[in-house]
């Protein structure tokens, strides 16, 4: 007798409302946060590009920007930025895996001097995902599926977030910033987030 086929479990990614967190990514806390204005919701999904040191992937040396035990004497751009105090809610690692720095609750400090729409301050209103990466390397294929994956989470669970709010940080704050670059296809990433949207239902 054959038996019964198991019940699989939802891989998703997933967003928990009482906890600002999501299912699926590490979480690391950062220190490096605050509150939101009061009523104000996450609007807007901002997509960065990151490489410690410029250039190079792997290694635990963003996770240590992001919870300030960045160690300035290995390196001299680490001793260039080693006394900032930056977050990112999310981190899409070069293997596609995520990890969690700040509750989408709160207020991650990712995009700096920033305007969208005719509004200033962006971290106030926007939740900022950090690709691992740099503007001229192109991003792995698994970085693309996790992010069409999180941001279909994301706009499951905040009804202000849709595919079209979905910037990166050159678009922000121009002049200032470049990433995610020219080597991120924007086009790809558009469509793979519009077909992950449309298969997951609000919460």
């Amino acid at each position: 007798m054959l038996a019964p086929t198991p019940v699989i479990e939802d891989m998703h990614l997933r967003v928990d409302h009482g906890s600002g967190l999501m299912r699926g990514a590490e979480q690391i806390a950062s220190p490096n946060f605050d509150p939101r204005p009061p009523g104000v919701e996450a609007e807007l999904i901002v997509v960065h590009g990151i490489s410690l040191p410029p250039g190079e992937f792997g290694g635990p040396w963003i996770d240590r920007l992001f919870t300030n035990t960045l160690p300035a004497e290995l390196h001299p751009y680490f001793a260039e930025i080693g006394s900032m105090r930056v977050s990112a809610h999310l981190v899409v690692r070069r293997d596609g895996a995520l990890a969690q720095f700040v509750k989408f609750t709160d207020r991650a400090w990712h995009a700096g001097k920033s305007c969208y729409d005719g509004r200033e301050a962006c971290n106030d209103f926007s939740i900022g995902v950090e690709l691992e990466g740099a503007d001229n390397i192109p991003y792995e294929d698994a970085q693309y599926t996790a992010l069409a994956d999180a941001v279909a989470a994301l706009c499951a669970a905040y009804p202000r977030l849709s595919p079209d709010r979905l910037v990166g940080h050159s678009d922000i704050a121009p002049g200032r910033k470049t990433d995610p670059g020219p080597a991120f296809d924007w086009p790809r990433a558009r469509r793979l987030v519009s077909a992950a949207c449309a298969l997951r239902p609000r919460q």
